[in-house]
């Protein structure tokens, strides 16, 4: 039942305070980052080595960015449990290492509804379907997979991580974190296409 360590990391974020610092705390102890479109570029070019999702899931980025990380490869490596055997062979049997921490923050959807005459169209693109759906596949397998969901909680994870102690409390923590923002993220969602219904 132990704790995994932070071999390799996806970071994929819409607001990117804290970002960079926390990256380069993950290269200094050679953890893996993965990333996507402008959470990669932002990285790269800070200095920091990337690899992008679409190279190192084999899928290439489809749909002008709807699809991304919907992939077996990215949610295999979040939500395989280590504990579990069956598990470990299938994943190595389908050569997927593992993801073991996810740091993603939402598309800005209450931000771009508060905006004077935005349409549902518009607001329709900035609902995040992969970003929540790796959170919650984080905080599901929370024992071995950290979710970070907001960079308020980057200084805690930086000083725990550079003590090289993660305890389940603060895991757990993390996970909570993602059930409520993702349940906030969701209302207005259904909330505001239901106020421009004819």
């Amino acid at each position: 039942m132990a704790t995994s360590p932070i071999r390799r990391a996806i970071l994929s974020v819409s607001d990117k305070g804290g970002i960079i610092d926390l990256a380069q705390a993950l290269v200094a102890a050679n953890v893996e980052i993965l990333s996507t479109g402008g959470t990669a570029k932002h990285l790269s070019d800070a200095g920091i080595a990337v690899t992008s999702i679409a190279t190192w899931s084999g899928a290439p980025e489809i749909l002008g960015g709807r699809v991304k990380t919907l992939t077996p490869r990215v949610f295999g490596a979040i939500l395989h449990d280590r504990d579990n055997a069956a598990h470990l062979a299938q994943v190595e049997r389908h050569a997927i290492p593992a993801i073991d921490l996810v740091v993603v923050n939402l598309y800005p959807f209450e931000q771009t509804i508060a905006r004077e005459g935005v349409t549902v169209a518009e607001a329709i693109e900035q609902i995040d379907v992969g970003g929540p759906s790796m959170l919650r596949a984080a905080a599901k397998n929370h024992r071995h997979v950290l979710p970070l969901c907001d960079p308020s909680l980057y200084a805690d994870f930086l000083r725990a991580f550079e003590r090289g102690e993660i305890s389940a409390a603060f895991r757990l923590r993390c996970a909570v974190a993602v059930f409520e923002k993702t349940a906030s993220y969701h209302a207005p969602i259904s909330a505001f296409p239901r106020a421009h219904t004819p």
